[in-house]
């Protein structure tokens, strides 16, 4: 008689693993002796039965308790091949773990036969500038999707016929390879796991009980919905196989920069410029908004680069949350070019200030005109 090896050296796992670690190791290691992976290979179908085993025992907390206490005496007849309700042979293991095996496409004991299936979501996206971003609008979209053949009511099969079960699997869109107490199951190629072939075809869809078709749909934009996000019309997206229910469309939103403002988050960024006098002895100045305008009060002595922030004059929530806030930065600007009464008045304020400046330079013009009528400082 074979000694049978502990369970937990199975798995892989130590005596103390959470029931989540037995779970995530058991997931690792039937995927890797997977008769389906692994064909001929004797010792990894042995392996794949003392997985499946060990954690029939170890996931069940009744079961550990008595298998850390009394080992295989404890549960025999709960796990292995007693009459206590345990697998029979490998056939039971896929019964009991299918499911799981199908969700890594390794399919397991019980086909799917073509049935309704719930059809594929779409996407698209629409595009807006700031001030209908803030606001919420209304956009039209467009897009090409599949509907029912309208010539076969979406069966494939021309008027006056209809699809048949399939001879191949019988209907059940699997078959299944005996390899002595072995069976693979895998999906049957004459109708590609649907249960079902069309031996007439339809000449408008050619069999695949579709057509194309061009949508249009008015989307509503909630206001302050951000670049980047999305929205979902249910029910839009392809039609549903065999009657199935339809996908969902996705639309995403792309907002267009602005030549003012910057988006951060909720809150909008702009920068205002003043002019030296305007900081050194404050003014208000008149800011625009995403939709108007609103007047700021800029105190006397303040520096540029400074940050002033306008409550509730950003984007609203579009989940109803508070308005966001409008971060003014001003900046101080300095003219390029000077009259003569400013370049005195800046000079005059320069020695109030007790600065150094450079000194005036006379313009090409001012030595041209000294040139020909002649000046005191020339004739000193």
């Amino acid at each position: 008689m074979a000694v049978q090896r502990d369970y937990y050296e199975v798995l892989e796992v130590s005596r103390t693993a959470t029931s989540d670690e037995i779970k995530r190791s058991y997931k690792k290691l039937v995927i890797k002796f997977h008769p389906d992976r692994n064909p001929g290979d004797d010792a990894a179908v042995v392996k794949f039965k003392e997985c499946a085993e060990a954690y029939e025992v170890l996931s069940d907390p009744n079961k550990r308790s008595r298998y850390d206490q009394f080992g295989h005496a404890g549960v025999s007849g709960a796990a292995g091949r007693s009459a206590g309700g345990g697998f029979q042979d490998l056939n039971d293991v896929f019964d009991a773990f299918g499911d799981l095996f199908e969700g890594f496409g390794l399919g397991g004991r019980r086909g799917r036969r073509g049935g309704p299936a719930r059809g594929a979501d779409l996407q698209t996206s629409v595009t807006l500038d700031l001030r209908e971003a803030a606001t919420g609008c209304k956009k039209e979209v467009q897009l090409h999707r599949h509907k029912a053949c309208s010539t076969c009511g979406g069966t494939g099969a021309e008027p006056g016929s209809k699809p048949e079960i399939c001879e191949y699997c019988g209907g059940n869109g699997q078959v299944v390879q005996a390899q002595g107490f072995f069976r693979v199951q895998t999906t049957c190629p004459a109708c590609r796991g649907s249960g079902k072939v069309i031996r007439h075809k339809c000449d408008d869809c050619q069999g695949t009980g579709l057509q194309g078709e061009l949508v249009k749909r008015t989307v509503t934009i909630p206001a302050g919905i951000d670049n980047g996000q999305s929205l979902c019309l249910r029910g839009e997206g392809e039609v549903g196989p065999n009657g199935g229910p339809s996908g969902d469309l996705y639309i995403e939103v792309r907002v267009n920069d602005h030549p003012i403002f910057h988006r951060e988050g909720p809150h909008l960024v702009c920068q205002i410029p003043i002019t030296y006098s305007q900081a050194a002895l404050g003014v208000t100045i008149e800011v625009p908004l995403v939709i108007g305008k609103d007047e700021l009060r800029i105190p006397a002595g303040t520096q540029s680069g400074e940050v002033f922030r306008m409550r509730g004059k950003g984007m609203p929530d579009p989940r109803g949350r508070e308005v966001g806030d409008l971060h003014v930065e001003v900046q101080v600007m300095v003219p390029k070019q000077l009259g003569p009464e400013h370049e005195a008045l800046l000079r005059k304020l320069a020695e109030y200030e007790k600065v150094d400046v450079h000194p005036h330079h006379k313009s090409w013009f001012e030595k041209l005109k000294e040139f020909v009528t002649g000046s005191p400082e020339e004739n000193e």
